[in-house]
């Protein structure tokens, strides 16, 4: 398929600047592939859509405060420094983007914190605004990290308009994060509260985890129309014993394996065997998935309203179909569902 046939037009006050109220008082769109048919519903009506035996697979990432602003030597000039992963703990090595990148060269300083609590050194250009920093820091590994978590902001996506506010520290995290090293939410898992799984789990469907560490790749756009041509930025992932033990079962028994969010699908069809099972796996993904893409694990997937033209409408246009997908979004955009990272979710059965 082309990069084209993923356009849609999309008002720009159907984008969410902040989260629904209550995290499971979102609105939910259903979609049945097997029919077409659409149903308007609230989220916390996706327990109605599940059985004992089932199994939800989330994305169990913990986003870092990874937007810092500091100041470069002598000049002085404001340089937003965006944390992208750790290269060695023991360096306190960093790759990072800057902005604006023109003036930031190998060999600039940059501080931190109003009385200079933490200062950086460029050691390398990775690409037209990557570099590599190298933290000078005296103090132990956990303190350092703190410094960066009292430093950093929440690293809401560039189309939220606004500065973050306190709010957004719990709520651009799930209630199931654990593992440190996401850049950007698994939006899907936004969505779940506690009162919600509690429910869920007393009907009998059970909760397992993947880990993939989502980067800012996931809104890096498609720039040919040629889609074999796109390449994916590679993100961590981990697969355990336990969940490949969870998920195969389920498929075994002819149960529900629902992933929360396009980030476990991707994790989950990263890791198939050509027996159609999920197997253990700790490593790098860089996997893009478009038409015509028959994903052989995830039986329903839990999904937020998309970027036009973006790697994950094209996810689940593979997933659901390309056609009904653009018929859902199109009514979506009709009866005024949020989009983006803070919107509305999709269910598709």
């Amino acid at each position: 398929m082309k990069l084209s046939e993923f356009e849609f037009e999309l008002p720009e006050n159907l984008i969410a600047e902040f989260p629904a109220d209550q995290r499971d008082e979102s609105r939910l769109m259903v979609v049945h592939r097997d029919t077409g048919k659409i149903e308007h519903k609230t989220f916390k009506d996706v327990i109605d859509y599940f059985d004992d035996g089932d199994v939800m697979v989330m994305n169990d990432t913990k986003v870092f405060p990874a937007r810092m602003y500091g100041n470069k030597e002598k000049t002085g000039a404001k340089i937003e420094v965006f944390l992208l992963r750790e290269l060695n703990r023991e360096s306190l090595l960093w790759d990072v983007l800057v902005d604006p990148a023109r003036k930031i060269r190998i060999g600039n300083k940059l501080y931190f914190g109003e009385e200079d609590e933490l200062v950086a050194e460029v050691i390398d250009n990775t690409t037209s605004r990557g570099r590599t920093l190298r933290f000078l820091f005296d103090g132990s590994y956990e303190d350092f990290k703190a410094t960066i978590t009292k430093l950093g902001q929440t690293p809401l996506p560039k189309y939220i308009k606004r500065d973050p506010v306190p709010e957004d520290q719990e709520r651009y995290q799930t209630i199931f994060a654990e593992n440190e090293g996401a850049v950007a939410a698994p939006t899907a898992g936004l969505h779940f509260s506690k009162q919600l799984m509690k429910r869920l789990e007393i009907k009998g469907i059970e909760f397992t985890p993947i880990t993939l560490h989502v980067g800012l790749g996931t809104f890096r756009p498609v720039e040919v129309e040629d889609l074999t041509k796109h390449k994916m930025d590679s993100e961590e992932l981990y697969v355990g014993e336990e969940t490949v033990k969870l998920v195969n079962q389920a498929k075994l028994n002819k149960r529900k394996v629902c992933s929360i969010g396009t980030t476990v699908t991707r994790a989950l069809e990263s890791s198939v065997t050509v027996n159609k099972e999920l197997k253990p796996f700790a490593g790098w993904t860089n996997k893009f998935i478009f038409p015509p893409y028959i994903c052989n694990i995830p039986d329903a997937m839990i999904t937020n309203f998309h970027t036009p033209k973006s790697t994950l409408l094209m996810m689940i246009s593979a997933y659901c179909g390309h056609d009904l997908v653009m018929k859902a979004y199109k009514e979506a955009v009709k009866e005024k569902y949020r989009f983006y990272s803070y919107g509305d979710a999709m269910l598709i059965l």
